[in-house]
């Protein structure tokens, strides 16, 4: 039994419904009779035309959105891999020109606010949300384009952000995008040095950077951290300095004396009464970078373009979100998850972005739920891990707070246990659609998701997205029938990369994702399809750590590690518990004549709190005597995974390629002990 079937209302007025009624009328397209149906096995039909005839699809997409175009396309596709497969070098919409941030002033009304943005501080001090005009952010994007012209940035220039969920972040972005200049943005949380691994790859020409931010009713001063980032960043002539934490706190001074101005001033200097006006770039000019989690290096700086990104996010927020006008659509994020990217995304739909800054657990794990009922908030997405938290609480939002105008629940980050479902539709509300999806940063998008003429069954996603070619694949290459196999995309997508800044080859690009199948896209994440289209995904099968719905890369915590003296080696893994949470150890080799004692767990995790970010800080730290190694020298972070998830030894690794085989046994005898410790569920 589905826990939830699309009602006949939601059908009726769903973007997806309308998009089929178009394609009816263009009988040129091709598309088959029983993908015009409303039904599930009618979306399956969709889904198979779209991928099938790839070229068509994308076409559509452009004239139904009626994409503002300021020179029209010679041709759809071009380019790609030599066997027609997936990879770089596939071209879009070749000769076109457009501009992303344009279509995000579309559906300008005096009706509805353009932004709604509540703060944490603010809900303690019982402030009401913050409601930013049309008007207002209009006069406050064109001011910020006139600023940022006066300091010669244009196409191609990057602009580096680090900021809090803001409205300054949305009018920022919009400015710098409708210039043709790069976006690239982290989120004050980060540590310096997380931050200068990212923008020092993509040569800042502007930073735009702030005080502090506030989180779980602390706040935390990030004003030393920005002199140090101004300082490790030459390329940048000019900052601009946003007080959030303290409005009245001054500019740091070293970052004075290299040049900056406070937010408001760079504005007052530029305002105008004229509306910001739209570079027409080609459809694959760069957009924003975005990064990757950094597992085998610097995170990779995962560029997108224009067109890609706006029609990739038309099609996800109108057929598998189903925004519509005037609708509230909150995501909770920061501006370091690519989610911040979708949620901005809402504007071009004329949906209203409700943006928050601050703790979801504070005061307490009702919080944004209150805020929900309160605005009303009509599309409502979190992390799993969010959810698995309140059902673990037995908190019930749907008693504390009128959600009757709430219409879908959105789920992303990690694989939502099937418990939380029947929490949602139990302590929610029952009419409520949940759409647990599933995507990444690499594409800005989800792969799979919501659909609403879909039910929603218990513990699974409803499906894959319209024009993701997705499959799973064996380590043959061949598809698996039942069972676990790799995520695999088979055709491309114009939101996958244009490339990885200063991969001037794209070896990086390719060995990102092609290196298990040429010419397929392997994403690295174990699922199970069911003949339904319905489908499970069963978390990573890389390295890469899923932290409370954010991945973040071994690397990073491995390069702060190194830096202790009372340390030899290191091994970090992210496990996922069977209730949906997981856990993250942290496995040390002492440096000779040292003992882990409680006083050293501590420093630890001082210092990975500070350098990095809380989210890189390990739920448990464990002492062992060696780190296993592959003979040329990687360390084996999935192999060991593998064995303290229950895999025996001959399955997990190959111990001819290892280096020490005796750490491998120290690890395979801990296993048993290792999982009753610490992977029961919570």
């Amino acid at each position: 039994m589905p826990l939830w079937t699309p009602p006949a209302s939601c059908l009726d007025r769903a973007h997806l419904t309308q998009y089929r009624a178009w394609l009816a009328n263009r009988p040129g397209l091709g598309v088959p009779d029983a993908a015009l149906q409303p039904d599930a096995e009618g979306y399956e039909a969709l889904l198979r035309w779209s991928v099938a005839d790839v070229d068509r699809f994308w076409q559509s997409l452009w004239r139904y959105f009626d994409v503002i175009a300021h020179t029209p396309a010679t041709r759809i596709r071009s380019g790609g891999p030599e066997d027609g497969g997936v990879g770089p070098g596939t071209r879009w919409f070749e000769g076109a020109t457009l501009n992303y941030a344009e279509h995000s002033f579309r559906h300008q009304n005096s009706k509805h606010p353009a932004l709604i943005f509540q703060s944490e501080r603010g809900a303690a001090a019982g402030s009401a949300p913050v409601e930013v005009s049309w008007d207002d952010l209009t006069a406050a994007v064109a001011a910020f384009q006139g600023f940022l012209r006066s300091e010669g940035i244009g196409p191609g220039d990057r602009v580096a952000a680090y900021l809090p969920n803001v409205p300054q972040a949305v009018v920022a972005f919009l400015a710098t995008a409708s210039l043709g200049a790069v976006w690239s943005c982290c989120s004050p949380d980060f540590g310096v040095r997380t931050v200068i691994d990212r923008f020092a790859q993509i040569e800042p020409t502007l930073l735009i950077a702030t005080d502090g931010y506030t989180y779980g009713g602390k706040p935390f001063d990030r004003s030393a951290e920005v002199a140090e980032l101004r300082a490790a960043l030459p390329s940048v002539r000019q900052t601009v300095f946003l007080p959030y934490l303290d409005l009245d706190a001054p500019t740091p001074p070293p970052v004075n004396e290299m040049g900056a101005i406070r937010w408001a001033d760079a504005l007052a200097a530029h305002r105008t009464d004229a509306p910001p006006t739209f570079e027409p770039v080609p459809f694959d000019h760069p957009l924003w970078v975005l990064y990757s989690s950094g597992t085998t290096g610097k995170p990779k700086a995962i560029t997108h373009s224009h067109g890609g990104a706006l029609l990739e996010h038309l099609k996800y927020l109108a057929f598998h979100n189903d925004t519509h006008p005037g609708e509230r659509f909150f995501w909770f994020t920061t501006t370091g998850w690519m989610m911040w990217n979708v949620l901005q995304a809402s504007l071009l739909l004329g949906g209203v972005p409700v943006l928050y800054d601050g703790s979801p657990g504070h005061p307490d794990l009702g919080a944004l739920w209150r805020l929900a009922g309160a605005l009303p908030i009509h599309h409502f997405g979190t992390s799993a891990p969010y959810l698995t938290a309140c059902m673990k609480q037995d908190l019930r939002p749907g008693d504390i707070t009128d959600l009757s105008a709430l219409r879908s629940l959105g789920s992303t980050g990690a694989p939502l246990p099937a418990e939380a479902f029947d929490w949602v539709y139990d302590a929610v509300s029952p009419d409520v659609w949940l759409c647990s999806m599933s995507g990444g940063t690499d594409v800005c998008t989800a792969f799979v998701g919501g659909c609403p003429g879909k039910p929603v069954h218990r513990g699974r996603i409803q499906g894959r997205a319209l024009g993701v070619a997705l499959a799973s694949w064996g380590d043959d290459g061949e598809p698996v029938g039942e069972g676990l196999g790799e995520m695999v995309v088979t055709e491309p997508m114009p939101s996958m990369p244009v490339f990885f800044w200063g991969d001037a080859d794209d070896a990086r690009y390719r060995a990102a994702y092609f290196e298990t199948y040429p010419g397929v896209w392997r994403h690295g994440d174990f699922i199970e399809l069911f003949d339904d289209g319905s489908l499970v995904i069963h978390g990573r099968s890389d390295a890469t750590l899923n932290r409370r719905g954010v991945r973040i890369g071994t690397a990073e915590l491995y390069a702060v590690l190194d830096g202790l003296g009372f340390l030899q080696d290191s091994l970090v893994l992210n496990l996922e518990r069977p209730d949906g949470t997981d856990v993250m150890p942290l496995f040390v080799v002492m440096a000779e004549g040292e003992t882990l004692t409680d006083e050293r767990i501590a420093e630890i995790k001082r210092t990975l709190r500070q350098e990095c970010s809380p989210r890189h800080v390990p739920d448990v730290v464990v002492a062992v005597p060696d780190v296993p190694y592959t003979l040329s020298g990687k360390k084996m972070e999935v192999p060991v995974k593998k064995l303290l998830l229950g895999l025996d030894t001959g399955t997990a690794l190959n111990k001819d390629a290892t280096r020490n085989p005796a750490a491998v046994e120290h690890f395979a005898q801990m296993a048993n002990s290792f999982r009753g410790t610490y992977l029961a569920e919570s």
